[in-house]
């Protein structure tokens, strides 16, 4: 490339920008991804498309192959064709789960005839003791039709990944241990493709009032 500087002159490399300024552009750069993530989540609250024709209708979910409370195995394409709400959690759960997954019921129940374009996934993220029985025995308690599944350790890892889940084993006072982990509900179009979330706290009043926009 030396021999493309002009004849007369004098050329010199560009200088590599200083570290300190590159962690910097990197930082702002961050900050405004998340302030613009933000500001399309406001946007799209109440919006009937959802995050539908967005970035994020693609960032959220993807394929997964994981064992039903049947036995039965299930990929994210056999639960094509409806709407889901997907929810990540565990069977030894004290609180968060528990909540979540009775709201979703809750707010089915509010849907009316609606509420068969709806199917609950709850997918556990403690496949050492959320075995299939456990599992099935588990979403029993609850007055919905809950698809509950497990997998390998390597299987629940993928799909928690697809759907940027967080949870990490929380070690307890005489050798128990417990499971942190994201508690939101993830509402998937029929194609499998992200279209909304609620807190696993939000009231079933509010989640069925949502689901019926976006089912119109």
């Amino acid at each position: 490339m030396d021999g493309d500087a002009p004849r007369g002159s004098t050329y010199s490399a560009p200088q590599r920008p200083r570290p300190q300024l590159v962690l910097a552009a990197a930082l702002l750069g961050g900050l405004m991804i998340l302030g613009a993530g933000a500001f399309v989540a406001l946007e799209l609250h109440d919006s009937g498309r959802g995050a539908e024709g967005t970035l994020l209708s693609a960032a959220i979910g993807g394929p997964f192959k994981l064992i039903d409370q049947n036995g039965h195995t299930v990929t994210n394409t056999d639960l094509e064709g409806k709407w889901l709400l997907v929810y990540f959690g565990y069977t030894h759960c004290p609180d968060a789960c528990p909540t979540a997954l009775n709201n979703m019921a809750l707010a089915l129940s509010d849907l009316g005839a609606e509420k068969s374009e709806v199917r609950p996934v709850f997918i556990t993220i403690d496949p050492q003791r959320d075995t299939a029985p456990v599992m099935k025995d588990y979403v029993s308690a609850f007055d919905a039709p809950i698809l509950a599944l497990t997998g390998s350790d390597a299987a629940i890892a993928q799909a928690a990944k697809e759907y940027r889940v967080y949870y990490a084993k929380h070690p307890e006072p005489g050798g128990d241990y417990s499971m942190d982990h994201t508690s939101i509900i993830y509402v998937m179009d029929p194609k499998g493709r992200f279209t909304a979330s609620f807190s696993g706290e939000d009231p079933p009043d509010q989640i069925a009032a949502r689901l019926k926009k976006l089912l119109a």
